[in-house]
C-alpha cells in the first residue's frame, strides 16, 4: 500500500459518509412534513377537530411544531448531534432508548439471514456455473428465479399460517425472547424469519456467484493451474472462487446493509420489535423524532458495513491496496 494511502482513502469516505447522512437526514425530514396530517391529529385522531384554536397552538408549540421548517430541523439536527434522540411522542418514551431496545433484533435477524444465504447461495452457485448449461445449471437457476419471484410477505404470511394451525404458534410482540435470556427460546422465534428472508438471498448471492465465477474461470491463470494437473476440486475452490470473491463479497455487503433497514415486513408479519417494527409505527403515528433518527441509524449502518466491505477489498485482494 502507499505511504498515507489508508489514511487517505479514510478521509475521503468520512467526507463522503458525511455528505450522505446530511443528505439522508434532510430528505427523510422533508418527506414526513409533506405526509397529510401532523403529530397533533396522529396523536389525538378524530379528537382534533374539537380542538379550539388555542388548544391546537399549545399542542403545536409543545411538539415543536410552531417553528418554521428550517427552525424544526436545525433544531432536531442539533439535539441529534448532541446525543439527543427526542421523546417519541405515541409512547412518551426516548427515543434512543426504543432504538437500543429494537436494533439487537434487527442486526440478529439480518445476521441469521446472511449465515444461512451465504453458503447456501455460493455453494449453488458454484455447483451451478462448474457445468454450464447442464440440467444442474438449469435447475439451480430456475430455482433461483422462482426465489426472486416470491414476495416476502407472502411467503411470510403462509409460514405463519402453516405454524399456526400445526403448532398453534402466534406470532406476539410481547412474548419475545432476547437472546440474552434463552438462546433456545429466542430462536425457536427467529429461525423461521430468518429462512423466509434467506429465500430471496440464496438466489441473488448464487446469480452473483455463478456469473463472477464464469468469468473468473475463463482467465489465464486457470488454464495454467490446470496445465499444472492441479485437481479440480481445488482448482474450483482455491483458485476460481478466491478470485471470484470480490463480487460475491460485494453482495452479501449490501444485502446485509439492506436488511438492516428493510425488514419492514417480516418483522410487522412475525411481530418482531425490531428497527422495521419501530420505524413502520412511527411512520403511521407521523412520530417524527422516532422515524427521523431510525432512518438516520439505519443510513450510519448502511454506510459502516459499506466501508467493512470496502475494507476487507483490501484483506483479499492486493491489487486494491495500491489505490
Amino acid at each position: 500500500m502507499r505511504p498515507g494511502g489508508l489514511g487517505r482513502y479514510l478521509a475521503t469516505r468520512a467526507a463522503g459518509t458525511v455528505g450522505t447522512l446530511a443528505g439522508v437526514a434532510v430528505l427523510v425530514f422533508l418527506v414526513l412534513r409533506a405526509l397529510p396530517g401532523d403529530a397533533v391529529t396522529a396523536r389525538l385522531g378524530t379528537q382534533a377537530g374539537v380542538l379550539t384554536g388555542e388548544q391546537r397552538a399549545a399542542l403545536e408549540r409543545y411538539y415543536g411544531l410552531d417553528e418554521s421548517l428550517w427552525g424544526q430541523f436545525t433544531s432536531w439536527l442539533g439535539s441529534v448531534l448532541s446525543g439527543n434522540f427526542g421523546v417519541s411522542v405515541d409512547s412518551g418514551e426516548p427515543v434512543l432508548g426504543l432504538m437500543l431496545g429494537a436494533l439487537p433484533v434487527t442486526v440478529e435477524l439480518a445476521v441469521l439471514s446472511m449465515l444461512i444465504a451465504t453458503p447456501v447461495g455460493v455453494a449453488l452457485g458454484v455447483l451451478a456455473a462448474s457445468r454450464p448449461g447442464a440440467a444442474r445449471d438449469v435447475g439451480v437457476q430456475s430455482l433461483g428465479l422462482v426465489g426472486l419471484a416470491l414476495p416476502e410477505f407472502v411467503t411470510a404470511s403462509v409460514v405463519v399460517a402453516l405454524l399456526a394451525s400445526a403448532f398453534a404458534y402466534f406470532p406476539d410482540p410481547g412474548t419475545f425472547v432476547p437472546i440474552t435470556e434463552s438462546v433456545s427460546g429466542n430462536l425457536a422465534q427467529m429461525l423461521y424469519p430468518s429462512l423466509v428472508l434467506s429465500i430471496g438471498l440464496v438466489a441473488t448471492i448464487m446469480r452473483t456467484t455463478r456469473a463472477a465465477y464464469l468469468e473468473a474461470a475463463g482467465t489465464d491463470f486457470v488454464r495454467t493451474a490446470e496445465g499444472k494437473g492441479l485437481s479440480p476440486r481445488r482448482i474450483r475452490w482455491r483458485h476460481v472462487l478466491h478470485n471470484a470473491s470480490i463480487p460475491i463479497l460485494t453482495i452479501v455487503g449490501i444485502q446485509f446493509g439492506y436488511l438492516l433497514g428493510g425488514t419492514v415486513i417480516i418483522e410487522q408479519v412475525f411481530a418482531l420489535p425490531g428497527l422495521g417494527r419501530l420505524l413502520l409505527t412511527g411512520i403511521l403515528n407521523q412520530d417524527y423524532a422516532v422515524v427521523q433518527s431510525t432512518v438516520l441509524l439505519v443510513a450510519v449502518a448502511f454506510v459502516l458495513v459499506n466501508l467493512a466491505v470496502d475494507l476487507t477489498y483490501r484483506l483479499i485482494d492486493p491489487r486494491a491496496r495500491l489505490q
